[in-house]
This record gives C-alpha cells, structure tokens and sequence, in this order.
C-alpha cells in the first residue's frame, strides 16, 4: 500500500514555505501550533493531522492535492485510475495515523488518572495514620474529591476523541454529551482546540485530585480555625478551577 513519504512531503512544504517567505514560526502561528510541529513535518519525523491539509495548503498555495502528491501539478493535468488510487490511499493512511495518535493520547491519560487515584487513596490512608478520622476526611474532601472523580472518569474513558463536523462551521459555545453538559461562553469549540481542552482539562482534573487532600492538611494542620472559616471558598475555588485552562486552551486554539 503506497503511503505518504515523509522526507519528501518535508522537503516539499520547506520549499513552498519559503517560497512564500515564511518562517516556521509564522507557518505555525497561522495555524495555530508551536513552531516544533512545522520543524518535525519539514524534517519528516511526523506529518501534519488531516484536519490540517486544507488550511496548511490553502496559506501555502497549492492544492490538497498538490500536498500530498509532494510536486506542483499544471490544472489541466489529467489523473489516472491509479494515480487518483494513490491519492486516496495516502489520504486513509494518513486518517489512521491520525486515529492512532488518539489512541495513544487516550492510553497515555487512562494511565495518568490510574495513577492519580492510586496517589489520592495513599494520601487518604496516610491522613488516617496521621490521626484524622475517616468521618473528618469524607466531611472535608468528598466534595471536591466525588466531583474530580467524576469528570476524570470521563474524561478518561468516555469524551469524544473529536467533535461533529458542524462544531467546525459554527460558533459553538457548548459541549453535549448524552446527560455531560458544557457551556464555557467565549470559547467556539471545534476541533483544532479540542484536543488541548481535553489534555489541559484532564491534567487539571488530576492536579486539583491529588493536590486538594495536601491543602486540606497544610490549612487545617496550621490553622484549623481558617479551614473551618473558609472550606466552602476553599472546595469552590478548586472545583472551578478546572474551567480556567478550558478558556485559555481554548481561546489560544479555536
């Protein structure tokens, strides 16, 4: 099965990106991606997602075509049957790889939210040896706990690696999953942000379930009174911070 040369579909997208005059930076900010992702693709280490043909070769000024052929084609070029064959086999390939790379980000996040809840039992079994009461700990860390708990089942096991096509076409403010509802208003989901909100929401979820137990006993440890005065404010800031790197993921990406 004939596939995408990546060498060659490197030293072709360095040769029209200077064409154009433009750095790898700027390629990059065009798409909104860092400038390593352009230097792996011009380098052949990896190749761009398919949802990026079209605007990569619209800023360069070929043809999706003309892309994944890896040459210039004259407009009344004819195809044939096998060279059209071709064209569509590099472009499932490259649809696979693309699933692929999703499998392996949804393995890798399976294994950190495994490990994180590893992480938070040790600290409640080390919260009872240092002498706070199973009662004291459900009291004070349910809440926050349940809910990280909740989300990181989600959105470990069950989110969509992708969104509906009509997310890329419309300014679309929230997410519906069957009974998972998410409204974040300033932010257009779509799919060239939504594998950043799905890593940066989940790394949070981790982060708030392992760290919430430690600012629980550093408060409550050195001052009991200002944990008790101030557990409500506590759980709703950790709670709602979640949605602080959904926005700005989400912003910077959409």
């Amino acid at each position: 099965m004939q596939t995408i040369n990546n060498e060659e579909f490197g030293q072709f997208l360095t040769k029209l990106r200077k064409e154009k005059g433009l750095t790898q930076k700027q390629l990059a900010e065009q798409l909104y991606l860092s400038d390593k992702a352009v230097s792996k693709w011009e380098r052949g280490l990896s190749l761009p997602d398919i949802s990026l043909l079209m605007p990569l070769a619209k800023i360069l000024g070929v043809t999706t075509t003309e892309l994944l052929s890896g040459k210039k084609i004259e407009s009344d070029t004819p195809f044939t049957v096998q060279e059209v064959e071709s064209l569509m086999t590099k472009t499932i390939t490259l649809s696979k790889e693309d699933k692929e790379k999703l499998n392996n980000a949804k393995k890798k996040r399976k294994i950190i939210f495994l490990s994180s809840v590893v992480i938070f039992v040790l600290e409640v079994i080390l919260l009872i040896f240092l002498g706070y009461t199973p009662d004291n700990l459900f009291n004070n860390l349910a809440t926050v706990e349940l809910l990280m708990l909740v989300f990181g089942t989600y959105f470990t096991f069950l989110v969509k690696e992708t969104l509906p096509v009509y997310y890329d076409n419309n300014k679309i403010s929230f997410y519906n999953d069957g009974i998972f509802r998410m409204n974040v208003a300033g932010i257009r989901f779509n799919n060239s942000n939504w594998k950043h909100i799905l890593k940066a929401v989940h790394l949070s979820i981790v982060a708030i379930l392992i760290l919430f137990p430690l600012l629980y006993f550093l408060i409550s440890y050195l001052s009991p009174i200002l944990w008790e005065k101030g557990q409500l404010i506590f759980t709703l800031c950790s709670v709602f911070s979640m949605f602080i790197p959904i926005y700005v993921v989400g912003k910077k990406y959409e």
